[in-house]
This record gives C-alpha cells, sequence and structure tokens, in this order.
C-alpha cells in the first residue's frame, strides 16, 4: 500500500518570525517591510496578527513595544496566547539583528506567492474535472489568475478607504504643482490635452467618425508623439491596414515628407537623408504594431497583459472595434445579434483598461445619420451599433470636417474634434488642421496652413 504523504503548504516559520521580530526591534524596519509584504502574505496566524497590530501603530505615528503592542493586540481582540509578553518576547529574543530584514521580508513574500499558485492550481484542477466550462473559458480565466499574481506582486489585492483617499489627495496635490495642467499621457494636441488632462490610465477612449475623416490619422499621431516623441511604449492593433502602411504613414508624418512621394519612392537627395534618419527613429522607437486581420478580443487580451509584462505598454490603440470578433462570431453559438456581440467587444476593452492600468483608444465607425443633418455634425446616437459602447466609454471624441451651412462646402482642411462625452471632465469641441500630403493633424496656432 502507498503511503499517504501530506503536504504541507511552503512557509518559513524562521522567516515569519525574523519579520516580526525585526519589527519590535527597529522603528525602520517597520517600513521597510511595509512596502514588501501584507498580513495576509503570513502563513502562522499569530505572526499575521502581530504585523497588522504594529503595522496599525506606525500608520498612528506611535511607537511600537512590547506594551503597545500588547495593547493593540487586545483592541484587534485576538486570542489570549498571542497577547502574552512571553510570546511576543519569545519572538523578539530569536532575532539578533534587523539588519536583513528585507531578505526575511523577500523569503515570506516568496512563499506567499507558491501558495497562491498552489491554491490557484488547485481551482483550475477542480473547475477541469467539474467540465462546467469551456477549454477556452478555462484558459481565458487561468492567464488571468496567473496575471493578477504576477501583477500584485506584493501589494494588497483590496486597499483601504484610507489609502485610496490619501492616493487621490496625491494626485491632487501633483495637479496643483502643475497649475492642474496635464495628469496623463500627451497627445500632442493642446487643447485635447488642455480639456482631457491628457489620456488617463484605465480609461477607454472612443474616437468615432465617417470614414475617411481622419480617425486612424489621428491616432497615429497620437501613437507618434507617445511612443516616438515621449519614449513610452505603445501597442498598436490594427485590423484595417497593415503593419507596412502604418509604418509607411508613421514615416510621411514624422519626416513631413508626402506620403504619396514616398509610395513612389519620388525622393530627393536630402528627403532620403531625412528618410532615412526617420527610419532609424521610427524602427528604435517604443511603437508595437499587430496587424492580425479579425483578430479576437480576448486573443488581443492576452497580447496585451504579455505586452503589459515584456514591455510596459502604457498606451493601446485599436483601430478599428467593429474589425474584431469574439470566440462566438461566425461559429454556432452566436451570443446574439451584432449589437450585443458589440457590446461584449467594448466590456472587453474596457476590462483591458482597467485591469492593465492603461488608457485604450478605440476607433470606431458612425452611421449615415451625421449626412442627413444640416449642420452634418455627429451625436453619440449615430455611433454604429452603439449598444453599450456609449456605456464602456470614459471619453467619446466625434470627428468630422468643418461645414459651412451657407455654402454647403466642406473645409478638408479643418476638422472638428468634439469630446461628446467626458466621465471626470468637460466637454466640447476644439479644432485641428488636417495636412494631407502627410496625414498628419496639427494644432491651428502652430499650423502653417
Amino acid at each position: 500500500m502507498d503511503e499517504v504523504v501530506k503536504r504541507v503548504m511552503p512557509h518559513s516559520n524562521e522567516a515569519e518570525q525574523a519579520v516580526i521580530g525585526s519589527m519590535l526591534m527597529d522603528a525602520n524596519a517597520i517600513s521597510v517591510v511595509g512596502e514588501m509584504i501584507t498580513a495576509e502574505d503570513f502563513y502562522q496566524k499569530n505572526y499575521a496578527e502581530l504585523f497588522k497590530a504594529m503595522m496599525t501603530l506606525s500608520s498612528q505615528g506611535k511607537a511600537c513595544d512590547l506594551v503597545t503592542v500588547k495593547a493593540q493586540l487586545e483592541e484587534q481582540g485576538v486570542s489570549s496566547e498571542i497577547v502574552s509578553l512571553d510570546f511576543i518576547k519569545n519572538i523578539l529574543d530569536m532575532v539578533t539583528t534587523s539588519a536583513n530584514v528585507k531578505e526575511y521580508a523577500r523569503i515570506v513574500h516568496d512563499k506567499a506567492v507558491l501558495r497562491n499558485l498552489i491554491r490557484a492550481s488547485e481551482d483550475i484542477t477542480n473547475r477541469c474535472y467539474a467540465g462546467n466550462e469551456t477549454s477556452d473559458e478555462l484558459l481565458e480565466s487561468t492567464e488571468k489568475e496567473i496575471f493578477e499574481l504576477v501583477q500584485k506582486g506584493h501589494s494588497s489585492e483590496i486597499k483601504s478607504i484610507k489609502d485610496i483617499a490619501l492616493d487621490v489627495i496625491d494626485k491632487i496635490e501633483k495637479a496643483s504643482k502643475t497649475r492642474g495642467s496635464i495628469t496623463g499621457i500627451k497627445t500632442g494636441y493642446t487643447k485635447l490635452d488642455y480639456k482631457l488632462s491628457g489620456l488617463q490610465p484605465g480609461d477607454l477612449i472612443l474616437i468615432a467618425a465617417r470614414p475617411s475623416v481622419g480617425k486612424t490619422a489621428l491616432a497615429l499621431n497620437i501613437a507618434e508623439q507617445v511612443g516616438l516623441k515621449q519614449e513610452i511604449p505603445v501597442a498598436i492593433f490594427s485590423a484595417e491596414m497593415s503593419d507596412e502602411s502604418l509604418v509607411q504613414r508613421l514615416f510621411s508624418q514624422h519626416s513631413m515628407i508626402s506620403g504619396q512621394k514616398i509610395r513612389n519612392g519620388e525622393l530627393s537627395d536630402r528627403e532620403w537623408e531625412n528618410l532615412v534618419e526617420t527610419a532609424s527613429e521610427v524602427g528604435n522607437s517604443q511603437i508595437i504594431i499587430n496587424d492580425t486581420s479579425g483578430i479576437d478580443v480576448n486573443v488581443m487580451r492576452s497580447q496585451c497583459r504579455k505586452l503589459k509584462l515584456e514591455k510596459d505598454i502604457q498606451l493601446i490603440v485599436v483601430d478599428y472595434l467593429q474589425l474584431l470578433t469574439t470566440k462566438s462570431t461566425g461559429s454556432h453559438m452566436k451570443i446574439g445579434n451584432r449589437e450585443q456581440e458589440i457590446a461584449e467587444i467594448s466590456r472587453t476593452l474596457k476590462a483591458i483598461a482597467k485591469d492593465l492600468k492603461v488608457p485604450v483608444i478605440a476607433l470606431s465607425q458612425l452611421n449615415r445619420g451625421p449626412e442627413q443633418r444640416e449642420d452634418k455634425k455627429p451625436n453619440i446616437g449615430d455611433l454604429r451599433e452603439s449598444g453599450g459602447l456609449e456605456q464602456d466609454a470614459d471619453v467619446v471624441i466625434l470627428m468630422s470636417r468643418a461645414y459651412d451651412k451657407e455654402t454647403k462646402q466642406e473645409d478638408k482642411n479643418r476638422v472638428i474634434v468634439n469630446v461628446a462625452k467626458q466621465r471626470n471632465g468637460p466637454t466640447g469641441e476644439l479644432e485641428l488642421v488636417w495636412l494631407g500630403d502627410y496625414t498628419k493633424f496639427e494644432n491651428p496656432e502652430t499650423s502653417h496652413i
């Protein structure tokens, strides 16, 4: 008969004791450890309670000694054996120095990660045996759980309202020092940046327009500004244009050489030199392009997680939303009509923004509604298969060409950018100048047109 081996979860009593002893011995050790681990990282409940007691005292600006810790433990209502001064003294006697407290905390953290991985794998195993989910659903949730473990690191899963309030005050203070200008990622467009305060982490930003108005160009201009000029990693998912076409546009807008000349190769010696220099700058930039046609939104989500871990991407651009697919597309297990499918895609894009804490710019088509109006201006109701788009988007930007109602003519060199919705800020219109030769938008105040 095989022996039944009872396996104990990974932990280190010695490291946990050493962390608590170091904190009792040295007040500086408390702040060091507090940045590395949480009470949930302790395997032994006794040590977790002691850790919580000392972190509470430290946050209140109180000293941590045998008497104050004992009083705090009593407030926490823990068992009498932990409250015992002898128990606390024994821990203190075991530690001779706090100099290695970082190493002790690292061991505690590493053991906690291993336990979390074991719990996650056991949960997945049980769900696999249960057979209530498809393999795709299980793979998606497994990847999400592991990614969250990697992302969480040593921070607590749930932040207290006090911590959140302090974070918000810190952001407000930073904004006040910069006169409330730009707190997010700069787009390069002065008035748009002022209205949005930059692109904010966690926001789903919808840019919508009728075909050929310039929504792809605007998104690519922003990607150039962020990935090339600010050297911030950007991921572009283009289901409409090939990677080579996108790079040609980047060449044109960055070098200010006509896109037609670049396509035909009709360049002067000076333009060739400029183009070679531009190619080097674009090639060494922080821009990542995926041009998979009809990419599944959940596959994209998986790739974004990978890019976040490997490249620390800070912005995602999707061109365009209606060309993404879901696992149900084209199969016999349809989730419903097209509007429901778009709603699922928009929810997933919002989840990507929130989970990765990055802004996601998603382009979208408008229906023909604006063409029926006298002023030709779009509104949010013109979003094609709008369903959940308006609900999920934090910002909705509608683009249209400037239109003269008297002459009934469009000005192809001027585009109206309407921030029609902003969950946490003002709405309103601004104007950009279109430089068609370079597929580029400029601020009116800096344009030569």
